[in-house]
Protein backbone atom coordinates (compact mmCIF):
# COMPACT_ATOMS: atom_id res chain seq x y z
CA UNK A 1 0.00 0.00 0.00
CA UNK A 2 1.41 3.90 -0.96
CA UNK A 3 2.14 5.79 2.17
CA UNK A 4 0.05 9.17 3.05
CA UNK A 5 -2.81 8.61 0.53
CA UNK A 6 -4.93 6.61 2.47
CA UNK A 7 -7.86 8.42 4.36
CA UNK A 8 -7.52 8.30 8.36
CA UNK A 9 -10.13 5.89 9.84
CA UNK A 10 -11.63 7.12 13.26
CA UNK A 11 -14.44 5.28 15.35
CA UNK A 12 -17.49 7.13 14.20
CA UNK A 13 -21.42 7.02 15.88
CA UNK A 14 -24.07 5.67 13.44
CA UNK A 15 -27.64 7.63 14.33
CA UNK A 16 -30.44 6.39 13.14
CA UNK A 17 -34.13 8.05 12.65
CA UNK A 18 -35.71 6.09 15.19
CA UNK A 19 -33.16 7.21 17.81
CA UNK A 20 -30.96 3.96 17.31
CA UNK A 21 -27.41 4.13 18.12
CA UNK A 22 -24.02 2.30 17.23
CA UNK A 23 -20.35 2.86 16.67
CA UNK A 24 -18.23 1.75 14.01
CA UNK A 25 -15.23 2.86 12.11
CA UNK A 26 -15.36 5.41 9.14
CA UNK A 27 -13.78 8.44 7.68
CA UNK A 28 -16.48 10.51 9.29
CA UNK A 29 -17.18 11.26 12.88
CA UNK A 30 -21.09 10.68 12.67
CA UNK A 31 -23.49 9.40 10.39
CA UNK A 32 -27.35 9.60 10.06
CA UNK A 33 -29.38 7.50 8.66
CA UNK A 34 -32.87 6.68 7.79
CA UNK A 35 -33.27 2.94 8.79
CA UNK A 36 -31.29 0.12 10.76
CA UNK A 37 -31.34 -2.86 12.05
CA UNK A 38 -33.20 -1.89 14.99
CA UNK A 39 -36.03 -0.02 12.65
CA UNK A 40 -36.25 -2.55 9.49
CA UNK A 41 -38.88 -4.29 9.05
CA UNK A 42 -37.11 -7.14 7.60
CA UNK A 43 -35.18 -7.49 10.47
CA UNK A 44 -37.92 -6.79 13.12
CA UNK A 45 -40.38 -9.59 11.80
CA UNK A 46 -42.93 -6.63 10.67
CA UNK A 47 -42.17 -7.36 7.10
CA UNK A 48 -45.39 -7.93 4.58
CA UNK A 49 -46.25 -11.59 4.00
CA UNK A 50 -45.15 -11.92 0.09
CA UNK A 51 -46.83 -14.01 -2.26
CA UNK A 52 -45.83 -17.43 -2.15
CA UNK A 53 -47.41 -18.72 -5.20
CA UNK A 54 -45.37 -20.27 -7.35
CA UNK A 55 -44.91 -19.53 -11.19
CA UNK A 56 -47.38 -22.57 -12.44
CA UNK A 57 -50.31 -20.61 -9.77
CA UNK A 58 -48.94 -17.55 -10.92
CA UNK A 59 -50.11 -18.83 -14.67
CA UNK A 60 -52.57 -20.48 -14.07
CA UNK A 61 -54.51 -18.12 -12.69
CA UNK A 62 -53.68 -15.21 -14.96
CA UNK A 63 -54.94 -17.57 -17.46
CA UNK A 64 -57.93 -18.71 -15.66
CA UNK A 65 -56.72 -22.18 -16.11
CA UNK A 66 -58.10 -24.20 -13.04
CA UNK A 67 -57.93 -27.88 -12.25
CA UNK A 68 -61.63 -28.56 -12.26
CA UNK A 69 -61.95 -27.57 -16.22
CA UNK A 70 -59.34 -30.28 -17.13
Amino acid sequence: MKKNIHPEMKEATVTCACGATFKTLSTKDNIEVEICSECHPFYTGKQGKASKAGNIEKFNKKYNMNKEEK
